[in-house]
């Protein structure tokens, strides 16, 4: 099944939704299986891995971490190949000084923002849509 490639089409279409809770990154110089069975996603890096959990795992288990993030999913289907929708996002938030980690799904787009900045996000996100949806 083939992600939506248009640009305009994928901004008037976007709709966002947040995951509930916290998620902190964790990076570990090599694999680790039982945090892989929590993460919620995990890169590969030539410095180790990261792993994406729940902060309240990740507490639990008393890992170190820093940034606490929101977890919001683009509701469009974008093609993999699709050009412009990450700089679109991301140069929205930027423009209201909102920091923005980017996980690509084969579906979806996730944005992991600043926990306090989770309600902005959304509303810039938003008008972002509008503004892409106005004739």
């Amino acid at each position: 099944m083939s992600g939506q490639r248009d640009l305009a089409r994928l901004l008037a279409g976007l709709q966002v939704t947040a995951r509930e809770g916290e998620f902190v990154f964790v990076s570990r110089p090599e694999s680790d299986p039982g945090l892989a069975a929590l993460a919620q996603a995990s890169v590969r890096e030539d410095e180790g891995v990261t792993y994406v959990l729940p902060r309240a795992k990740a507490d639990a288990l008393r890992l170190d971490y820093g940034f606490r993030a929101a977890w919001l999913s683009l509701g469009v289907h974008s093609a993999l190949d699709a050009v412009g929708l990450t700089a679109a996002v991301a140069a929205a938030l930027a423009r209201h000084g909102i920091a923005c980690n980017v996980l690509a799904g084969f579906h979806h787009d996730h944005l992991l923002v600043p926990t306090e900045r989770r309600e902005d996000a959304l509303a810039v996100l938003s008008a972002l849509s509008v503004q892409a949806a106005a004739p």
